[in-house]
């Protein structure tokens, strides 16, 4: 893509946040001491050069790096994902057993060997979108080595879905969580949503059959276990049977879930699927929308335990809702959609960006106050919020809507 192809003010300015995003990853974030990136990275932009270094950090950013340059073109993106690959292969990947580690030290050592279906899920994904950028084979091998070792270990062949973590030899563990904040059950919603995620991406570039049924699989598995269907939130932790274990919702999954399930559709170029997950998704997309406040904001999280509602706006919460409420718009042709896109781009650009120090604020308050953390982290990526900018510059290419971009600009 050539930036002279941008031509309405919003592509101009997702654009120049896009650009923004990258440079900001390209300058800050590369370990040139030790190899990789750094682990974290803090509030004023200074580095922990010490601090541990996760996989999923390292997935996203290649996974970032490579689509931007399948997106601009540009030799630079590909020169920073050839790092991140490079590290990833040299020290992630468990060589003796498959899979690739949770966490490194800052020298590269692991530290943390489990193997969570999550990071597999996101290495596939980085692998895949690595693999188009530089058509080597060697690359998409990674990725269907990974599928075929999530599929002989996590897939559960009596009740469907996938099995949450297992140690560095691929045994059972007591303990399945992804951070000390969920449940420790058997499934959860996340993890199958990225597994879904990643497997629509390796069917683009291998149609193999059993990779197919799994995709089907998990679509069924969103509609009948994950979506809720009173309420079309979606639940978040199930036993091995899919039985709910949790009452929260998470706003920010619902609008990313509405979106993703129907590119799995589109993928698998099955005209009754696709029309069947449409309808699904403007469910969920409604659903989602329950969390937007007055300001264009997607809250984070509501305990119908508790009926707390924790109103904190996290970064990417807001990078999804860009996507699904545009996508809501393309699928349904309602206006009410896309003018809840331009208010979440809008309150992105007003309380979101740091258009000081670069990036995005991990999160702010009710008032639109940031939070004192960190730019960088085990969780703190650029793979939501680039994605965000990437998916919504393409759609708009696709949308006709004379001057509709220029009306809504600015509400």
């Amino acid at each position: 893509m050539n930036t002279t192809m941008i031509s309405h003010p919003l592509s101009t300015e997702i654009n120049s946040e896009l650009r923004n995003i990258l440079s900001y990853w390209e300058i800050n974030a590369i370990d040139k001491a030790n190899g990789g990136f750094y682990g974290t990275i803090g509030a004023n932009n200074k580095p922990q050069p010490f601090a541990d270094k996760g996989v999923i950090l390292n997935t996203r950013i290649l996974w970032t790096f490579s689509t931007a340059y399948n997106f601009y073109k540009e030799e630079k993106y590909e020169k920073i994902a050839s790092v991140a690959y490079d590290y990833l292969v040299g020290h992630f990947i468990d060589r003796k057993n498959g899979g690739v580690f949770w966490m490194l030290d800052y020298k590269g050592n692991p530290v943390n060997t489990r193997k969570q279906i999550y990071a597999q899920a996101f290495a596939i994904y980085a692998f895949t979108e690595y693999f188009h950028a530089t058509k080597n084979p060697e690359v998409l091998e990674k990725s269907i080595e990974i599928f075929e070792l999530i599929e002989k270990h996590s897939f559960d062949r009596v009740n469907g879905g996938y099995i949450e973590a297992f140690s560095e030899k691929w045994g059972l563990l007591e303990d399945l969580r992804l951070s000390e904040k969920e449940e420790n059950v058997e499934k959860t919603m996340n993890t199958h949503l990225h597994v879904l995620e990643a497997y629509t991406s390796l069917y683009r570039a291998w149609k193999n059959d059993t990779l197919r049924s799994r995709l089907i699989m998990l679509i069924d598995n969103f509609r009948n276990h994950i979506v809720n269907s009173k309420s079309y939130h979606l639940d978040l932790f199930f036993d091995a049977n899919w039985y709910v274990r949790s009452q929260l919702i998470s706003y920010g999954h619902d609008i990313e879930a509405s979106w993703l399930l129907y590119e799995a559709a589109e993928v698998l170029d099955d005209e009754a699927v696709m029309g069947e997950i449409a309808a699904l998704s403007l469910k969920i997309a409604n659903a989602a929308s329950e969390g937007l406040d007055t300001d264009g904001g997607l809250m984070n999280e509501l305990s119908l335990d508790t009926k707390h509602l924790d109103s904190d706006k996290h970064w990417w919460p807001q990078a999804e809702a860009m996507v699904g409420l545009l996508n809501a718009y393309q699928i349904s042709d309602e206006k009410k959609y896309f003018a809840l896109f331009m208010s979440s781009w809008n309150f992105i650009d007003k309380f979101i960006i740091d258009h000081e120090n670069g990036e995005w604020f991990w999160r702010v308050d009710k008032n639109g106050i940031p939070y004192d953390e960190g730019k960088a982290g085990f969780w703190k990526c650029p793979y939501h919020n680039s994605r965000a900018c990437i998916e919504v510059l393409r759609r708009i290419k696709m949308i006709d809507m004379p001057g509709e971009f220029e009306k809504g600009f600015r509400p």
